[in-house]
């Protein structure tokens, strides 16, 4: 477990972070916050890109809430079928509709407590629309955050709930909604679950699973030429 990072230093890493990926945003596709919120419940446990391959056809047939909301569900498990777990995200994306019709007149609304009572949306899926598209403050924590939080030290916790906490107390003032996005790029191209490039991380000097990787190395070294 890496050494928990000061404020001082996080600060340091999200500034080097947000200057590397500067262009990073949203990579789903979409023309409206139903859209967005429509494609968020579909992204889990899948890539965006494979949602984007599925979702221009999905709302092609079903562009807002209230045409989802009367869908077929067969007809929507077919557009959809390419992805993982699509028979229960067809059932869930329909009657997602079907309560912002009932509720909010087709709208989605812009409050946390409100978007995670829609069926299929969780907390992470709520953060994402009231960020990307209501401009609010919010921390996306996905697979890519949760390692990231831990590995980079702002974090010593598991649940996501918890580690959304301890970033927002971290972060007091800043743009979650961006540095979660900038995470996440840099969790896809260079932290990576599976051997991440640490030598190439722009933020390798600052990061303490670095520095206690580099610790046991040279540990290892100093044990071999003793032997």
């Amino acid at each position: 477990m890496p050494n928990k990072t000061t404020p001082k230093k996080a600060k340091q890493i999200m500034a080097i972070l947000t200057q590397k990926y500067s262009h990073a945003k949203c990579e789903l596709i979409y023309n409206s916050p139903f859209q967005l919120l429509i494609s968020v419940i579909l992204s889990a446990q899948c890539t965006d890109k494979q949602v984007n391959r599925v979702t221009p056809n999905l709302f092609k047939y079903y562009a807002n809430a209230f045409k989802l909301a009367n869908a077929d569900i067969n007809h929507v498990k077919e557009l959809i079928n390419s992805i993982g777990f699509f028979n229960t995200k067809a059932k869930n994306i329909i009657n997602c509709a079907r309560v912002l019709v009932e509720k909010y007149n087709g709208q989605v609304p812009e409050s946390i407590e409100k978007l995670v009572e829609l069926p299929g949306v969780g907390r992470k899926t709520a953060n994402v629309v009231l960020g990307v598209v209501f401009n609010q403050r919010a921390w996306t924590v996905d697979t890519h955050l949760n390692r990231l939080s831990n590995r980079l030290g702002f974090t010593d916790k598991s649940d996501p709930y918890d580690i959304e906490m301890d970033l927002i107390k971290l972060f007091k003032n800043d743009d979650w909604s961006f540095y979660s996005i900038v995470l996440i790029f840099h969790g896809r191209q260079i932290c990576k679950a599976i051997s991440p490039l640490c030598t190439i991380c722009p933020v390798k000097d600052l990061c303490p699973s670095f520095e206690n990787l580099a610790k046991k190395v040279k540990k290892s070294k100093t044990t071999s030429k003793i032997k």
